[in-house]
Order: C-alpha cells, then structure tokens, then sequence
C-alpha cells in the first residue's frame, strides 16, 4: 500500500467500498476500509446450488424454438418428426421453460379439454435418440395437462410417446422399420407402418382415450399438426435438470435419463434382440 497525503492505494488482493471511490483505486482519505476480493469472488470449484422444483401455470410455460439442426442426429429427428391428430382430450403443451420451470397441470375437473384446448404460446414435442440392438431409435414425447376422460377421472398431467425406428440415420435414404407408439405403460407396434399411416417421412399417432380408459396413441390415418422439436440435448441444463426432476405424480417422462433406455427395451418390436 502507497500513501501522500492526498492518496491511498489498494494493496494487492483487495478493493475499496464504492462510497469511498474517487477514481479507480484511490481515494482522498487514509480511513478507508479495505474489501477483499477473494470475499466477493467464488471459488472455481463452488459446489452449484441444489435443485428446487419451480412451478407454474400450464398456460405460461414459453416452449422451446426448433434449432436449426447440426448433427446427423438431429437431421434425423427433424426428417423423421411425426403428426399428432387430437381426438378428444387435451392437446399438447410444452412441460418446461428455458429457465427450468415446469407445467403445475390441470386438476381432472370439467370436460375432458376444458382448460387445454391449446397453449397461446406453442406446443412442444421432445426427442431423444441413439442406436439400440443395431437400430436407431428416435423417440418422441408429448405432455398435456391433464388426462381425463371424464370429470373426475384421470390425473393430472399425461406423458406420452411414439418410437419411430429406422435403419440407419446416417444414409441417403433412411428407412421406417418401426413404430412403437405408447399405451398405458406399455406399447402397440407396426412393423413396418402401414403405407396410409405415414405421411411422406412422417408418422400419423392419435391421441384418444375410449371412456372410462384414460389416453393413449395409436398409430392412426388421421393427419395431425406438428410442433417445434426440441432435442434432449439441445434443452438448457435448467429445462433438463425440471425434467429430470420434477414429481409429474401419474405421469411419467419418458426420455429422461433412467427412463429412456428402458422404454426402448420394453418397446422394441423386432422379436429377438441381436
């Protein structure tokens, strides 16, 4: 530390209280108090602070733009993206925001869409995929607010999925071999899909429930809308630590970590795996 009569500077290590600044690190009085920097910084290796589950309203959630995909992965996911054809219920939502809050849902009160008919912001859909026994896998998932045939019945908040399997993402010409679209913790299979339930690349599920059975997919002839596709690994840590964490009570999400590879094992629609 220097001193005059007229300066102080900060020694090594440390800065001055801004009230007592004049111009940069002197001031023009010897009782100043002295800041450590090492106080105010935190360490490199500071543990992150712990998850907390965040909430809100369904109808508040902001979705997730469709990136411009990079990876051959991601080419894929987008070539390959299905159609949803909404018979009766609620209609997609996105689940998570960019800063990781999630759907709080709807309670099972009203008609089967009364309060889901739609998110003023976009809906989502959710891929995930990687090889399994010798195939590609991508799987795509939806949430809804509520799955309720009736009021009264259901639950809060619905998780569901379709498998599409191809053969190889990284040719000219991939090709559908499967698809395995889920139905109460388990799946019906069509191996390959029949011609009139693919539009072009695209798969064609509906989402129904047959009172008082709650809702499932069934691969369908029905066309249906698409939604903006975000990759598990194109989702901000925020949105996958919600996801990966968040209690959605009934409903269960299906490409989160711990989850994924056995949906595809259960799915799987080949017979004997390789």
């Amino acid at each position: 530390m220097t001193n005059d009569k007229n300066s102080v500077t900060a020694p090594e290590g440390f800065q001055l209280g801004g009230f007592f600044g004049r111009d940069g690190d002197e001031i023009d009085s010897i009782g100043a108090i002295w800041t450590s920097i090492a106080l105010v910084t935190a360490p490199p290796n500071a543990t992150p602070a712990p998850w907390v589950e965040k909430t809100m309203g369904h109808d508040g959630v902001v979705p997730f733009k469709q990136p411009e995909p990079v990876t051959i992965s991601e080419k894929a996911a987008i070539k390959f993206k299905p159609q949803l054809h909404i018979s009766n219920g609620c209609h997609a939502y996105p689940a998570v925001n960019l800063a990781g809050e999630t759907s709080g849902g709807l309670k099972t009160s009203g008609a089967p869409s009364a309060g889901c008919k739609g998110s003023g912001w976009g809906s989502q859909v959710y891929g995930r995929s990687t090889w399994f026994n010798g195939v590609w896998a991508i799987m795509y998932s939806w949430y809804f607010p509520k799955d309720s045939p009736s009021t009264g019945l259901g639950h809060r908040h619905d998780w569901e999925h379709v498998i599409v399997w191809i053969d190889n993402p990284d040719v000219a010409e991939p090709k559908i071999l499967a698809v395995t679209p889920s139905a109460h913790s388990g799946y019906s299979a069509q191996v390959p899909p029949d011609a009139d339930k693919v539009d072009g690349n695209s798969v064609k599920v509906n989402y129904e429930s047959s009172w008082p059975i709650n809702h499932a997919l069934e691969s369908t002839t029905k066309g249906g809308d698409y939604q903006d596709l975000i990759m598990w690994g194109q989702l901000s840590e925020a949105a996958r630590q919600g996801l990966q964490n968040t209690n959605f009570g009934s409903a269960n999400v299906p490409m989160k970590d711990g989850n994924f590879e056995g949906k595809l094992d259960k799915a799987w629609p080949f017979g004997k795996k390789a």
